[in-house]
């Protein structure tokens, strides 16, 4: 669910009508703030807090609490007198301890508590110099930073630039407008019990290891590779070889039984050669000749060129397995878009902004509203990627992906998200599932891969993702924020 401002306040009031209690609560929130934290900086570090008067800033100061009893140096940035502090806030700042070191090195983490959800307009001073203070820190020391609720001073003129924002109870509406991207960062919800759901909220809902990992029970004991699914995958060309090996290595390790490559005669022996072994690799020169093969997941797309658009074009609609259309697919669908409504089997489109444009000219909307009209009129399934990668299809909410990292702005990652998806829905996944499952480990991958400090974000690769797959879904599993 998603609220506005005004309903997460009307939450908050039922909830402490019906005996909550706020320093519970607050508890509750920091600890939530320290732990994510702790997921992207395992090492201690130094955390510098800016609180504000309110109970956000109670809920950075409990984190803060949390972070030097786990061997981080805390630091107090001094924004109020203490008298004006809120006396659950003020109660929280004495229960600092004082005198901890902070370890030599790296991660500076800046804690944001500034303002709550009721704030609007301009920043007033102080906060408007902490603002400053927290940008300056963030640009010039490369500072991480993690706003409590929603950066301090969002839809003003002077807003924290966030790495990360955890929002509390609900994702709140500001934090998903296309324009908040930028300043919100990665997004995570801290789940409080005892707040009710408004009447009116929005079903939308953001994607969390929480309300995903009962999508991928344990396995059976006697499971065999007949019973993980056979991914058909046809991709690659003369010039593109690369995304064809990506996305079937994907494919593999996102737990497929069986995976097969279907690629051009002419970079059979190269394919052959480079794929990873649990990889089979086949030529194919006539699309059609698969349609009576027995797979239960096709991908279809990746490296493919623009060479053979009216082959794609029929393979897409008469396919009678779920398909993954990706790429050079998409683009060969987007001559012919009408085609979508009578495909034999459901069909998941994942196209990126550009792709998308063609297939379904934007037109000044929303990406939600852009992606809720599209699956109004096409009964397929479409995963809109992007900063804030948003799925849906006709008749569901709208689902916004939280995890992914600016890093992963480079060639081949939608690739191994096709391998991801096409080998989830082989298992048995519907393709929504699948979309919401293989964006939100795609992208916790990726901040894996730069957590071990094994990839930065100039030098993260579509391959370090593939590698820290396993650890992602072991992630959902455990439920990380």
């Amino acid at each position: 669910m998603i609220l506005s401002a005004a309903q997460m306040i009307e939450a908050e009031k039922a909830a402490f009508s019906a005996g909550a209690s706020a320093e519970v609560l607050m508890e509750k929130a920091g600890l939530d703030v320290a732990r994510l934290v702790r997921q992207f900086h395992p090492t201690p570090g130094l955390c510098r807090v800016f609180a504000g008067k309110g109970h956000n800033g109670g809920d950075v100061l409990v984190a803060a609490r949390h972070l030097a009893s786990w061997g981080w140096g805390v630091e107090i940035e001094k924004i109020f007198p203490d008298g004006d502090l809120a006396s659950l806030t003020a109660k929280q700042l004495a229960r600092i301890p004082r005198g901890n070191p902070a370890p030599e090195g790296r991660p500076l983490v800046i804690l944001d508590g500034l303002l709550g959800i009721g704030s609007s307009g301009d920043p007033r001073e102080p906060v408007a110099s902490a603002i400053r203070r927290i940008n300056e820190l963030r640009q010039a020391r490369a500072a991480w930073v993690l706003a409590a609720d929603l950066p301090s001073g969002l839809g003003g003129s002077s807003c924290v630039l966030a790495d990360a924002t955890i929002s509390i109870a609900f994702a709140k509406s500001r934090l998903l407008e296309d324009a908040s991207t930028r300043f919100v960062g990665r997004l995570a919800i801290a789940a409080l019990p005892g707040i009710p759901v408004p009447a009116g909220a929005d079903p939308a809902e953001v994607l969390q290891a929480e309300n995903l990992r009962h999508l991928l029970p344990p396995r059976g004991f006697d499971m065999h590779k007949g019973q993980c699914g056979r991914v058909a995958i046809i991709a690659g060309s003369l010039n593109f070889p690369g995304a064809a090996r990506l996305c079937s290595a994907a494919a593999v390790k996102a737990g497929a039984g069986l995976v097969t490559l279907f690629a051009p005669p002419d970079i059979l022996s190269v394919l052959s050669a480079s794929v990873i072994p649990e990889v089979m690799v086949s030529p194919v020169t006539d699309f059609s000749a698969l349609l009576d093969k027995k797979f239960d997941a096709v991908a279809i797309g990746p490296g493919l060129g623009r060479e053979r658009d009216e082959m794609v074009r029929d393979f897409v609609s008469k396919s009678p397995v779920p398909c993954v259309v990706d790429a050079d697919a998409l683009n060969a669908v987007s001559q012919c878009p009408s085609l979508l409504k009578t495909c034999a089997a459901p069909r998941l489109l994942t196209p990126h902004p550009l792709e998308m444009e063609r297939l379904y000219p934007r037109k000044n909307r929303s990406r939600r509203e852009w992606l809720e009209d599209f699956v109004a009129e096409y009964p397929a399934t479409l995963l809109l990627k992007g900063p804030r990668t948003i799925i849906g299809q006709g008749g569901c909410a709208a689902a916004y992906n939280s995890t992914g990292h600016p890093a992963m702005a480079g060639g081949g990652m939608g690739d191994v998200l096709t391998g991801v998806c096409a080998a989830l829905i082989a298992q048995g996944k519907t393709p929504l599932e699948a979309a919401q499952l293989g964006a939100w480990v795609c992208g916790h991958a990726a901040e894996l891969a730069l957590r071990g400090g094994s990839a930065s974000q100039e030098s993260l690769g579509a391959s370090d993702v593939i590698a820290h797959l396993g650890q992602s879904f072991n992630g959902l599993r455990a439920g990380v924020l």
